[in-house]
């Protein structure tokens, strides 16, 4: 099933930067300096919202919103829409 928060999320490796996509009017965000193997681990969590919440909010990386999820969102927002990688997992938020 798919994450009632998230609705796409992609990982830049060489920057370093993990672009979430929020559903509803929660927007679109950018965080800065996450390591790989944090965005392997979120990838891999069974429930994206309770990682999120519980886990990848708590260590508090920096972050900027890029977007409202109403505007259409150019490659200038996020790498580009083919890399985004749809999320499947319940979300126990």
């Amino acid at each position: 099933m798919p994450s009632s928060v998230i609705a796409a999320m992609s990982y830049n490796d060489e920057a370093r930067v993990l672009t979430i996509v929020y559903r509803g009017k929660q927007g679109v965000y950018r965080y800065f300096d996450v390591p790989p193997d944090e965005f392997a681990a979120f990838r891999a969590a069974p429930s994206k919202g309770i990682y999120l919440n519980e886990i990848f909010k708590t260590k508090q990386y920096q972050y900027e919103r890029v977007a409202d999820r109403q505007t259409p969102v150019t490659n200038q927002h996020i790498h580009k829409q083919s890399t985004l990688e749809k999320l499947h997992g319940k979300d126990n938020r």
